[in-house]
């Protein structure tokens, strides 16, 4: 958008639209006294919550003369723009600040600094609350539009989250490798052609071709570089108390994430003890089945919603028990309650893609081919496998709506009972 020189002159002319706002910057001394730090945050928040588009700093919006910014400032106003994207916008706004100069008709310089402003993939407060850009102003959005607005970033919308373009990223970060791994014998031959029928690709809003949420989450060797959350937090603690004193193990999974799943069920099988008895043969009793175990990951990976920014998969065990917390409410019309009874996906996409990955994991009793099964028998295995090994069900919660949490009892030792 506005890549040349000459397309920035005379958009600046026509002035200020949906998608470009012009800015002066003003000086006392060495500091910035306009405009406020919370109006730049407002108006960066609301651009970001509507469409993509461009902020010039050094214009004015009035007289749309190019006044420029001095040199010897443009580091002072890149460091005043960072500030704001990440300390008064929330969640922080990813945005590329660079300097330009321009060359008027006059045949003077003047240098100013462009902020371009990707439509998110997030819903941005800011300080004056949450706004949106109609035209070349922004408006507070009412309740109405802001519960829309959530709804369109998570389970409810046309195109779901998990088929939604990811700012900032090209289809050159998603690995061959990784997503030939889904194509059949009925795939298409031309590689953009297959990538754009399996939704890994798709058109932006500025019709430019670059992955999807799915795309990054299963054909990007590090997703978490574009969707900061996307990882699975393991916790092995020594009691039965969450105190950073008694870690005995921890680790941030990341990749791909049917190898996030992996690896998350290794490091359970890792940590957890296996009780051993002879009667008259040895007899082993883990502290948790590992065929719930892995259900319990994949439907916290395939289930929770990306949306949120800032909250990550967390899986804790414990002496006495497993905590496995995934970021989300239930979707759509669900309960705790019948989680067991009915089924629901938030993520298609995600659910068809790993539908195609072979079983990765060493699940004992599974029957898994592969890693995703939609026959929505996941909670119930979780709940009947592991009350069998440790005489206590399994419990779902819904913390503040926001967070689903699986509490999985371990088994316990004969010594200890």
């Amino acid at each position: 958008m506005f890549d040349e020189t000459g397309s920035i002159l005379k958009h600046i002319v026509l002035g200020e639209d949906s998608v470009l706002e012009l800015k002066n910057i003003e000086f006392k001394g060495i500091r910035i006294s306009g405009p406020h730090r919370n109006s730049m945050a407002d108006e960066l928040a609301a651009m970001a919550n509507s469409h993509s588009g461009v902020v010039l700093l050094g214009v004015d919006d009035k007289s749309k003369m190019i006044l420029g910014i001095p040199e010897d400032k443009l580091d002072t106003v890149e460091a005043w723009l960072r500030e704001i994207a990440n300390d008064l916008i929330e969640p922080p706004l990813d945005c590329v600040i660079l300097k330009q100069s321009l060359v008027l008709r006059d045949g003077s310089e003047r240098a100013i600094i462009r902020v371009n402003v990707p439509r998110s993939l997030f819903v941005h407060r800011s300080p004056g609350g949450y706004f949106q850009r109609i035209g070349s102003s922004k408006r507070q959005m009412k309740p109405e539009v802001l519960a829309r607005k959530f709804q369109q970033r998570s389970q409810v919308r046309l195109i779901r989250f998990d088929e939604q373009t990811v700012p900032r990223s090209h289809i050159e970060d998603l690995f061959p490798t990784l997503w030939n791994r889904f194509r059949t014998v009925l795939s298409p031959i031309n590689d953009q052609e297959f990538l754009e029928k399996m939704k890994l690709i798709s058109f932006d809003d500025e019709e430019r071709l670059c992955p999807t949420v799915s795309g990054i989450l299963m054909a990007c060797e590090t997703p978490e570089s574009f969707i900061s959350s996307a990882f699975i937090q393991v916790v092995c603690y020594r009691g039965k108390e969450r105190n950073a004193g008694s870690q005995l193990d921890a680790k941030d999974i990341t990749g791909p994430l049917d190898l996030q799943i992996r690896e998350a069920c290794k490091f359970v099988e890792r940590n957890m003890r296996v009780y051993a008895v002879k009667a008259p043969y040895r007899i082993e009793t883990p502290q948790f089945s590992m065929n719930a175990v892995f259900e319990a990951v994949v439907n916290a990976v395939v289930h929770r919603d990306y949306s949120i920014y800032g909250s990550k998969i967390r899986v804790h065990i414990f002496s006495d028990r497993l905590e496995i917390f995934s970021p989300g409410d239930i979707p759509n019309t669900m309960t705790v309650d019948s989680l067991s009874q009915r089924q629901s996906v938030r993520n298609e996409l995600l659910s068809s893609l790993l539908a195609r990955c072979p079983m990765n994991v060493n699940a004992t009793n599974s029957q898994r081919s592969f890693i995703m099964d939609k026959r929505g028998e996941g909670v119930p295995i979780i709940l009947s496998e592991s009350e069998e090994l440790s005489g206590f069900r399994p419990v779902y919660q819904l913390l503040d709506n926001a967070e689903l949490k699986l509490t999985i009892f371990a088994a316990i030792s004969p010594h200890q009972e």
